[in-house]
């Protein structure tokens, strides 16, 4: 299988969130020898790249990409989700008239 390049970096590294995907890639050539870049998942549309001198500091920088779409995904999933102290109550009526 052919290794994946995006502007002159080599794809070696790929988490997938959700609908998203971050990667590293890496180039013997570049300034900045390694990045970490995001893309819609099954895309190859990378963007917001973060570039690292070292592959510990991409790798890192990767799972926290990752990470902080781990959380959005989870909260938005609670924004979702019914409250769970609300559901099978039901409201008591009052019997008193309104005055």
């Amino acid at each position: 299988m052919e290794r994946e390049n995006n502007a002159g970096y080599a794809i070696t590294d790929r988490l997938s969130v959700g609908n998203l995907e971050f990667v590293i890639g890496q180039s013997e050539n570049a300034p900045a020898k390694f990045v970490t870049w995001r893309c819609k998942k099954g895309e190859k549309d990378y963007h917001w790249g973060h570039y690292c001198s070292d592959r510990l500091t991409a790798l890192e920088d990767l799972c926290n990409r990752a990470l902080d779409e781990i959380h959005h995904v989870r909260s938005l999933q609670k924004e979702k989700a019914p409250d769970k102290s609300l559901v099978g109550q039901t409201k008591k009526k009052n019997r008193e008239p309104e005055r």
